[in-house]
């Protein structure tokens, strides 16, 4: 996106240091290969970071400006708000893909190339694992640690604490939950899938829980991660439901309530208490039952990097010029992207962020 949108006039000499021996292949697994490009409802409070320089940034340049950049391009995403609301998903990764590419023909990529340090001296010296690249500038937007096969690594944060940088604490987001001796039963319901709000640091966030053998995943989780710090999160297992009203009748709880029979068994079993005819149900009982509404737990850590969709935390943003995305403390060295201690929560939110930067970055760049 950033060299996309520089100045080919200005900038002769341009060229893209990758790791990976294809261009995207983030892009290419994105939104399961259709692209979660960005979000009709983005606002700055999507993001987890510097909420007043998100919302600068989007007023720089909008999910509207996104949408036209793509349109002006061959590029049509839709809405598709199947896994979360206002999801803007494209026909195919590969198309967002082959936009780029013939958008920077005009730009030397090196491929299959790691980057294993940087020197300046007077201007740059890219040390890299084939050969040593120089330039006056260098623009950093190497990601974040998650997703490691896909080429995932921390220089980006190397780079930063060579020249001076904080780095806020890093870990992965946007990632599912294990969980602890006392929700053991969550594996036991692997595979399953149920709606939910979850509640956690304030915020409460509404999508699709999923089980897994691990614990708890699926897309609400996956936003709910991106808050979560050290401590509980609770779930509302009947959403925009009254739990009194399944509460008479002769039916037995797991029919009675409309939530998978599988998910009733388990749950009865890890609050003790018998699959009996909901008539006959003490006040002690109901309580437990109560535990649906709001089910309380502190997850025990969660599935780490190689299932993290991103990383939260990264480069201090105090620390990098808010028009340009350059350095404050190392002249004609920028940084832009999953490496900014900026994240977004599922649905679109962090292509739409990391796009915004680029531009930015991009056209500040060309007034040079």
């Amino acid at each position: 996106m950033l060299a996309s949108n520089l100045d080919k006039n200005k900038y002769k000499s341009i060229c893209i240091i990758d790791a990976n021996a294809k261009l995207a292949p983030k892009i290419k697994v994105s939104g399961g290969a259709k692209c979660n490009i960005t979000n009709e409802l983005v606002t700055c409070k999507n993001y987890l970071g510097d909420t007043q320089f998100v919302k600068e940034l989007l007023e720089k340049f909008s999910k509207d400006d996104l949408l036209a950049f793509l349109n002006k391009n061959g590029v049509f995403p839709k809405i598709n708000p199947k896994i979360v609301k206002g999801t803007y998903f494209c026909d195919s990764s590969q198309d967002v893909i082959d936009m780029f590419t013939k958008l920077t023909t005009h730009v030397k990529k090196y491929l299959n190339t790691t980057v294993l340090d940087i020197e300046f001296n007077k201007h740059y010296k890219i040390k890299t694992d084939t050969k040593l690249i120089e330039a006056k500038k260098v623009v950093v937007a190497s990601g974040g640690l998650s997703y490691a096969m896909l080429g995932a690594s921390g220089i980006g944060f190397d780079i930063a604490k060579k020249f001076g940088h904080t780095i806020n604490k890093l870990e992965p987001a946007l990632v599912g939950f294990t969980v602890q001796k006392e929700q053991f039963w969550f594996k036991n319901l692997s595979g399953l899938s149920t709606p939910v709000f979850t509640f956690v640091e304030g915020r409460t966030f509404e999508g699709s829980l999923l089980f897994a053998h691990k614990g708890c995943s699926g897309p609400v989780i996956l936003t709910t991660s991106l808050y979560w710090k050290k401590g509980k999160i609770a779930i509302d297992f009947l959403p925009k439901q009254k739990l009194e009203k399944f509460l008479s009748g002769n039916k037995i709880i797991s029919t009675a309530l409309p939530l998978p029979k599988r998910f009733m068994q388990e749950f009865l079993a890890s609050v003790e208490l018998e699959d009996k005819s909901v008539s006959k149900l003490t006040d002690d009982e109901k309580d437990k039952l109560k535990l649906l509404k709001y089910y309380e737990f502190p997850p025990a850590g969660n599935f780490g990097y190689t299932k993290a969709e991103v990383t939260k935390g990264g480069v201090n943003t105090d620390e990098i010029d808010h028009n340009s995305f350059e350095s404050l403390k190392q002249k004609d060295l920028y940084f832009i992207g999953e490496c900014l201690d900026i994240t977004g929560e599922l649905g679109g939110f962090n292509f739409q962020i990391a796009f915004s930067e680029a531009f930015v970055c991009a056209k500040e760049l060309n007034k040079i």
